[in-house]
């Protein structure tokens, strides 16, 4: 007999992704490796119709296949087609489902868009309505907008490995896809305010990011140090660039996190360690002082913190209203109370795995619950019924898929 449940279930998610914000808007999803796919997961985890368009015998840079950690966690809440765009009829194709699409994503090289003539200035002849969205390396222009770049050459170029890490160490990465990450959700942004604009005027709007763009952006405070002050910032370690204390300091058992810089909060912070000395000390009255005197603060709150363990700081800190916390590794993360509480943690169904574990979406809008209404497309699972909905018959699929045009 057939599994009934199964169907009922998948048809239950779609009716409750009808009502998400983002419902009736459909998508065309150019992206790869993890910039591009941030954004796109966006739009799909709140109720927008994604079609991934992939090219025939594709795969997946990031995880090693389409099961891989990596291609489940960016690629759910999809249908997937495979369309060769440099063939005649594959780009006749796509044409048409741009025709009635409300937005394009794409992270290509800047060029290539242009070589397959599926650029904006193309589709927006076809479609003024067309929100057409663009992540590269280093902009659309410029003397660098040809080149290639991944997430770790843009922590490079922008900084943030000089600032990264102990001092004396030499130049050092974050430990995630900081670049990749920010810059899908700044495009993902962009397309929200383009949508509103659309509204207004009807039309649409090319909108774009860079890597660079978004690395610089994200030096934030570090950045204005040089540009106000020519302050060059370097590597502090655990320790705040320039509040103090603030970092990282050992327990009986695990090190922890404090951060009392404050006056009010510095004057608690020694109070609670039974060290009211400190607050008499003079070249520790003042943050300024702390900072330049940081190794010997450091150092005494070491010796006070490591008596006891890290629950009972936490515990006496947390009551005094200070700031601080544990420092977990991955499995903690997901065994913490208030992580489950948050439901961090959605389940996917797979076609191989059964199900897979990915993080949910982190936006928490009143009165939705968005989730999970599709897995993971298989490679052009659903070709065949996004061209029909597009207005192609059977004949001309059937003639696609004969010359190889389309696959799944």
């Amino acid at each position: 007999m057939p599994d009934d449940s199964r169907h009922s279930s998948a048809a239950s998610a779609e009716a409750a992704g009808s009502a998400l914000p983002l419902a009736g808007l459909r998508v065309l999803d150019l992206t790869l490796a993890r910039a591009g796919p941030t954004c796109v997961r966006h739009l799909a985890d709140w109720g927008a119709e994604i079609i991934r368009v992939e090219p025939p015998g594709a795969s997946d840079a990031l995880g090693g296949a389409r099961d891989g950690f990596d291609f489940t966690n960016l690629h759910r809440n999809k249908r997937g087609i495979v369309l060769d765009l440099k063939h005649p009829d594959g780009h006749a194709a796509f044409l048409k489902l741009a025709e009635t699409a409300d937005i394009v994503v794409e992270n290509m090289r800047m060029q290539v868009k242009h070589r397959l003539k599926i650029d904006y200035d193309t589709l927006s002849a076809r479609n003024p309505r067309l929100i057409y969205a663009s992540i590269s390396g280093f902009g659309q222009t410029g003397p660098y907008s040809t080149r290639g770049g991944v997430d770790q050459i843009a922590q490079g170029m922008g900084g943030l490995m000089t600032i990264t890490g102990e001092k004396g160490r030499g130049p050092m990465r974050v430990g995630i896809p900081i670049n990749d990450l920010t810059a899908g959700n700044l495009l993902a942004l962009a397309i929200m305010m383009a949508l509103y604009e659309r509204e207004k005027t009807g039309r649409g709007r090319y909108v774009s990011t860079s890597l660079l763009e978004a690395q610089v952006f994200m030096l934030d405070f570090q950045a204005t140090r040089f540009l106000q002050k020519g302050e060059v910032a370097g590597q502090a370690g655990n320790d705040h660039p320039v509040n103090t204390p603030m970092g990282v300091f050992p327990s009986a058992d695990k090190p922890i996190n404090i951060a009392a810089s404050s006056p009010k909060l510095w004057e608690v912070f020694c109070r609670v360690a039974g060290r009211e000395d400190w607050l008499t000390k003079p070249e520790w009255k003042t943050v300024e002082g702390r900072t330049k005197d940081r190794s010997a603060v450091n150092a005494a709150i070491a010796e006070v913190t490591r008596q006891q363990p890290s629950e009972y700081w936490i515990l006496k800190l947390e009551e005094a209203g200070i700031p601080c916390g544990p420092i977990n590794d991955i499995r903690e993360v997901f065994e913490d109370p208030q992580v489950q509480h948050l439901g961090m943690v959605w389940q996917i169904p797979h076609e191989t795995l059964g199900q897979a574990g990915v993080v949910r979406t982190p936006i928490n809008i009143q009165g939705h619950t968005p989730g999970i209404r599709r897995g993971v497309p298989g490679l052009g699972e659903h070709s065949d019924e996004i061209l029909a909905e597009a207005g192609l018959g059977a004949e001309e699929i059937a003639k696609l898929r004969a010359n190889k045009v389309i696959g799944g």
